[in-house]
């Protein structure tokens, strides 16, 4: 998915070092999302807790859009023309509906539920997301994965993976990164991560053996769902600190509840973020831009989308400047 904001904020984004094993339990802090329309008059809005002025990386995750349940009649669904990406790998993952995706690599492949698609930018791709014609409601979550410095100008890559649910105390959970509870992706990262849909049972309660080495997200897409002692509205992301080896889940609700654990060990490299494009620098992202625009080979073409790509927005006279996690104590 493309950062369509017209004014994209500019993010710096650098790890704190680790606080240690916490005292008592996991620390959890609550992120409230921000809506973020893509598109025209009939925009989809997206639900958006990263990147966020109180946290801009769980892991290598540095963005998370939420999106649905979008009645596709009334909004058009999703229609994102061919746009670039540097130093990144994008993560499609849905609830409901199908969305079609092609790319400069020459990827043509469906989204569907419960199966990962992900995308590596490294050096640079573009890649165009259409809702299909067979969608009425779309559901879901895009993300991304920032690359570290050894392989941010990695070659292009494409992977679908359709991850096997396991049952576990009246949870069941698709682990479409990392591992987890036993389940392993064999999808390829650069950086330990870890990446799951866990859906609870009506008053359920499941304990998950986790690394302590990880910090942990856990967005709530359904249900009223506490993470230790901290209760979550849907739509709302716990940050878990690290230092705790398991995670209590709870669904307090009487219907199912549906969340997505995202995960990984801080990520220590300070990178630059603007639109969608990741560096390390003010500069990359003013080279990324200008081969954008200038129709290099660098992102290549893709085949199929029937309509224009997009074009960039106006980078703002002034130098990126840092934005950091707040320091864990």
């Amino acid at each position: 998915m493309s950062n369509v904001e017209t004014e994209p904020v500019e993010v710096r984004c650098r790890a704190a070092a680790d606080g240690g094993q916490p005292a008592q339990g996991p620390r959890v802090d609550v992120i409230t999302a921000r809506d973020v329309p893509l598109g025209g008059p009939r925009a989809m809005t997206v639900r958006r807790t990263l990147p966020q002025r109180a946290r801009t990386l769980i892991g290598a995750w540095c963005f998370a859009d939420h999106y649905g349940p979008d009645d596709v009649a009334a909004t058009g669904g999703m229609d994102v023309a061919p746009h670039p990406h540097t130093g990144l790998q994008t993560v499609s993952w849905l609830f409901s509906g199908e969305i079609e995706h092609r790319d400069s690599l020459g990827s043509h492949a469906l989204v569907k539920p419960g199966e990962l698609n992900l995308m590596t930018g490294g050096h640079g791709i573009c890649h165009s997301e259409v809702s299909t014609p067979r969608t009425t409601v779309l559901h879901g979550v895009q993300l991304w994965v920032a690359l570290p410095e050894e392989h941010r100008h990695t070659e292009r890559d494409f992977q679908h993976y359709v991850p096997e649910p396991l049952r576990i105390d009246g949870a069941e959970i698709r682990v479409f990164l990392g591992s987890l509870a036993g389940a392993s992706s064999p999808v390829r990262t650069f950086t330990p991560l870890l990446g799951a849909e866990i859906v609870l049972r009506p008053r359920t309660t499941v304990t998950l053996a986790v690394d302590p080495g990880f910090e942990y997200g856990l967005l709530v897409d359904q249900g009223d769902v506490r993470v230790a002692d901290v209760a979550l509205r849907p739509a709302e992301l716990a940050y878990v600190h690290p230092g705790t080896e398991a995670l209590t889940l709870t669904n307090e609700s009487a219907g199912p509840a549906r969340t997505v654990l995202l995960g990984g060990t801080p990520f220590e490299e300070e990178i630059v973020m603007w639109w969608n494009f990741i560096g390390r620098s003010h500069d990359d992202i003013v080279e990324a831009r200008a081969d954008w625009e200038n129709n290099s080979d660098r992102f290549g073409a893709v085949e199929g989308y029937p309509g224009n790509r997009l074009p960039a927005p106006a980078l703002l006279n002034a130098i990126i400047t840092p934005r950091r996690n707040p320091p864990r104590d």
